[in-house]
């Protein structure tokens, strides 16, 4: 009997694109090809171990003869390509309207009105840009005159940049508060995001020289303000059946706190791989759900294939250390939430099918089953609340009995 599920989400290592991905822009991308392509191969024999070359169409991963986990392919039914739509999804949230987006920064009245609930004097910015150039560009500025830098994407967010010297962070996640809490109705973004950031200690030491050496660079300091969920979810049908659900990462920013009861924020993948580690000693019920969000912030937005390929590598390395740790009455679920394909035109999320791998060392378990290609992220939550018993999902389809023989 299944008592605890290890969920970990490698957000944006998406495995290709969509059928409607050209309504997206998003035509050919495929994350984990290219970034195979780019590295001249992946290194990744533990994620193999469990199928992830043998789903079907996955590019630049060898398949293995025999699996130990189950594996297979999902498809987003949600209207959009971004965090926050891909986990929403995954918990049995149909997302069927896009969130706002603001191709030519937020309107003029809606700034006044932050500027008045937020007491800042002025802002920098607001407009679509890569997160560290509009730094580089405007960092300078903002040190001198003290205003935050306000940016967007193509993804529904409201990001807020600041020097922590200048702004410290508290102070800045309090400014994303108030944006919050006006930012809504027409305005209601996916996101508010606080982006602290720092002057480089190596800079001054190659400033005269040629050498392309940021002058700023982001802090682990990160946090997500998101829209709030509604209830019906596999997460608050846990919490309400008084069960454990113990986030790492931004799992907790993602739903803004509903149906989780414990969290902890991390700073990079491994420390996120120490704290899902740490979980599995002290929560032995419920779910332990987990985010490592370098793959989209540090390699895929910034469009760096090798430093994505040797994440990858390195979250492979580690991948042991939770199997070794696991129990017959553990299931084991590794997947995504979109695709940012570090070859790709621009900085943007790819709208891109997720893979998806389950493993348990319980005896009934379906080794080497083949799961081929889900409708919905949804599937995998649908499945976790068929194992726990809590309240069916409004979408998604339960692939318990296909990863559990011999259920009664």
């Amino acid at each position: 009997m299944i008592k605890r599920v290890i969920w970990i989400v490698l957000d944006s290592v998406g495995m290709g694109a969509l059928p409607d991905a050209s309504l997206f822009g998003d035509e050919g991308a495929n994350t984990i090809a290219h970034t195979a392509e780019a590295c001249g191969g992946l290194k990744l024999p533990n994620l193999r171990s469990l199928g992830y070359g043998n789903i079907d169409g996955m590019c630049g991963v060898n398949a293995v003869e025999n699996s130990k986990g189950a594996f297979g392919r999902l498809e987003e039914c949600s209207k959009g390509k971004d965090t926050t739509i891909g986990h929403w999804e995954m918990i049995g949230l149909h997302t069927a309207t896009p969130f706002p987006t603001y191709p030519q920064g937020f309107p003029e009245d809606l700034m006044q009105q932050f500027l008045e609930a937020t007491g800042c004097k002025g802002y920098l910015g607001n407009c679509v840009a890569s997160g560290t150039q509009i730094i580089e560009e405007l960092g300078d500025e903002h040190i001198r005159t003290g205003f935050p830098i306000i940016y967007t994407s193509a993804d529904s967010v409201f990001q807020i940049a600041a020097c922590e010297t200048v702004i410290p962070p508290k102070q800045l996640y309090d400014i994303c508060r108030t944006a919050r809490q006006l930012l809504t109705g027409e305005h209601n973004v996916a996101r508010v995001i606080a982006r602290p950031f720092v002057m480089n200690p190596e800079w001054k030491a190659y400033a005269d020289a040629e050498c392309d050496v940021p002058k700023y660079i982001r802090t682990s300091n990160r946090r997500d303000f998101s829209r709030k969920p509604g209830e019906e979810n596999l997460l608050s049908y846990m919490k309400a059946a008084g069960m454990n659900v113990a986030a790492v990462g931004k799992i907790e920013d993602i739903f803004d706190g509903v149906g989780i009861t414990q969290a902890v924020h991390t700073k990079d993948n491994m420390d996120g791989m120490n704290q899902t580690l740490a979980y599995m000693e002290t929560v032995s019920k419920g779910l332990i759900f987990t985010n490592l969000v370098e793959f989209d912030s540090k390699w895929g937005h910034r469009r760096d294939a090798i430093g994505y390929g040797k994440g990858l590598e390195e979250f492979d390395e580690r991948l042991p250390e939770v199997l070794e740790t696991m129990t017959e009455e553990d299931l084991l679920v590794i997947t995504a939430d979109h695709g940012c394909d570090p070859t790709y035109k621009g900085t943007d999320h790819t709208r891109e099918y997720v893979p998806v791998l389950w493993y348990s060392k319980a005896q009934n378990f379906a080794t080497g089953r083949n799961l081929h290609t889900g409708n919905t992220f949804a599937n995998i939550g649908q499945t976790i609340a068929d194992i726990f018993g809590v309240q069916e999902l409004n979408i998604g389809e339960s692939q318990r009995s296909t990863l559990f023989s011999d259920l009664n």
